[in-house]
């Protein structure tokens, strides 16, 4: 190991242990972002991102291939340094995979800015340097060429010696307040010569011995002499290619940036508008939960109330008929005959006037209101509530079996084998349609003359307070239909439902009124030698107009029609109604 080596190592040891010390560190361009301490010979990676050469070994491998296209195994201890085969690891910085030169880690570049750094973080720091050579004295000075710290009698020596008196020596202090360090980059084969030539072929940067030896045969030339081709080079891809491209990339990262904001804030503006509406409409809903249960309330104070009147009127009721039986009962039974004769008269007032004019309701009419009308409806619109929108009602509407309708001709006429229906529609005692069904609704139909003659009926409920009757009478005749809900009878119930015979075409001989069919003529007959019943008075026509209502004739009975037929066509009806026209 050189002396400069040996002397940069010792100060960066002597740093990091100050540095661990204090917990912080000045400059962070020294410090490598793996190990998170001062760097220890930093290499840069083909990324140009620089990490200590133990680092940088210390990386999985993310590939390892061979000109041969085989693949390398892994070592526990880093990446395989074997020549000819590459290597591929992954920057910690910024993700890129990037290969490593198949010489292993020394074929990287060593990071030289990042050595100056971690001088300058020694110059920083509190307390003094020692110096490198004798390691007793404190240091007030640098030889730049060999990097090394020098104590006052040290440089003094190190000026007197031939070989180093032309090295340029300056002092720490000086160092400090300018805040850069520039000292000659030295050659790793010969630590005391500086790179000060340039070999083309290798495109390598040589000291004077290297050129002499290794680069013999090679052009090389001084380095201040192809730093202008080179550096031109690099400024003109930093300056027209990439400095364009880094501003554009920079603009264009605001404009996301700015987005970002923008979207964040209206995220958030938008987000206070759902917690401000979702507060008032909860507060609306709560308003209505409260309308709601004191509807509720109202309700069952009324029902209340109408409960105590109807039973202080039944208790009434039964303490006069029980008082007044209880009268009798003991009087008859326990009275003698002058006893009761005396008490006659008193007593058969008052029971003739409990009889004729006390109150005395059926239990089928009493029907107690046990709130079974009362219902939430979730669904149902309830209006607006402090602007908001809102659902849920009370529902109080009770059957009133006064106001049910029936609707439909079904329920009155019918006819043999064909379907009917009708509909029967519950209402409230305001005469409105209850809201929703699931009342009992009971629907019988019953012969009236024979009693054991009955028809199936179907019930459905619309579930919005109607429910649709249907039916198939199998014969003809008068019927019973009652409609009941909740056991009683609803208005109207029973009802008659008259059903008539099913339609037959008739395949006898028809033949029209002789008076039609004649024109006119009284002494006409029919075809089958039958006449009318009491002439052309029974036709119904008066004149030859035909304005009457006309009745045709078959074998002297007589069917109902709506209108005569001319004279040339022979019609007749049959008497269940049929009608059949033969032309002349």
């Amino acid at each position: 190991m050189s002396l400069s080596e040996n002397s940069e190592n010792r100060e960066e040891l002597a740093l990091d242990s100050k540095n661990e010390q204090n917990g912080n560190v000045v400059n962070p361009k020294a410090v490598c972002n793996v190990c998170k301490r001062l760097y220890r010979d930093p290499k840069i990676l083909p990324c140009l991102h620089t990490f200590c050469s133990d680092c940088i070994g210390q990386l999985e491998p993310f590939s390892v291939s061979s000109p041969r296209d085989s693949t390398e195994g892994r070592t526990r201890e880093g990446v395989k340094e074997d020549r000819g085969v590459t290597v591929t690891v992954l920057c910690p910085d910024c993700d890129s995979e990037v290969d490593l030169p198949p010489s292993g880690l020394q074929g990287l570049s060593t990071d030289h800015l990042a050595l100056d750094e971690v001088f300058l973080e020694t110059l920083v720091t509190d307390g003094p340097l020692g110096c490198d050579l004798c390691g007793e004295g404190g240091a007030e000075s640098r030889c730049e060429v060999c990097s090394v710290n020098l104590c006052e009698f040290c440089c003094q020596a190190h000026r007197r010696q031939k070989r180093t008196s032309s090295h340029s020596i300056q002092r720490l202090e000086e160092l400090k307040s300018r805040g850069r360090l520039c000292r000659p980059v030295l050659c790793s084969l010969h630590p005391s010569q500086a790179l000060r030539l340039f070999c083309q072929p290798c495109d390598l940067p040589v000291c004077l011995e290297c050129a002499a030896t290794l680069h013999r045969d090679h052009r090389c030339c001084s380095t201040s002499d192809v730093i202008d081709r080179h550096g031109d080079r690099i400024r003109e891809l930093v300056t027209v290619r990439l400095r364009p491209r880094l501003e554009r990339l920079k603009e264009s990262l605001q404009k996301v940036d700015i987005s970002q904001e923008i979207l964040q804030a209206r995220v958030d503006t938008t987000a206070n508008e759902v917690r401000a509406f979702a507060r008032a409409y909860a507060s609306a809903v709560e308003s209505h939960c409260l309308s709601l249960l004191r509807r509720l309330e109202e309700l069952r104070v009324q029902r209340r109330n109408q409960l105590h009147l109807q039973r202080a009127q039944l208790q009434q009721a039964l303490l006069d008929i029980s008082g007044g039986v209880e009268f009798t009962e003991r009087l008859l039974s326990c009275g003698s005959d002058a006893e009761i004769l005396s008490a006659k008269g008193v007593t058969l007032r008052r029971l003739t006037s409990l009889a004729e004019s006390g109150y005395d309701p059926h239990p089928s009419a009493v029907a107690p209101d046990d709130g079974s009308g009362i219902s939430f409806l979730p669904r149902e619109p309830a209006g607006e509530v402090e602007g908001y929108p809102v659902v849920g009602v009370i529902n109080s509407k009770t059957v009133d079996l006064s106001k049910c309708t029936i609707e439909g001709e079904g329920v009155q006429r019918g006819r043999e084998g064909q379907p009917g229906h009708f509909t029967l529609v519950c209402r409230d005692s305001a005469g409105e349609q209850v809201a929703q069904g699931g009342e009992n609704v009971l629907v019988s139909i019953v012969h009236r003359e024979k009693k054991n003659s009955t028809v199936e009926t179907t019930v459905v409920d619309n579930d919005d307070g109607s429910y649709r009757v249907s039916y198939t009478p199998e014969e003809p005749g008068v019927f019973s239909v009652w409609v009941c809900v909740k056991a009683q009878h609803v208005k109207g119930s029973p009802f008659t439902l008259t059903v008539k015979r099913k339609l037959r075409r008739h395949s006898g001989t028809f033949h029209c009124c002789s008076f039609c069919s004649s024109g006119g003529a009284k002494e006409a007959r029919c075809g089958c030698a039958g006449t009318m019943p009491g002439g052309f008075k029974g036709c119904g026509h008066g004149h030859k107009g035909h304005p009457g209502k006309p009745h045709w004739s078959c074998c002297g009975s007589t069917v109902e029609q709506s209108e005569c037929l001319p004279q040339s066509v022979l019609a007749a009806v049959s008497p269940r109604g049929h009608l059949r026209t033969v032309e002349l």
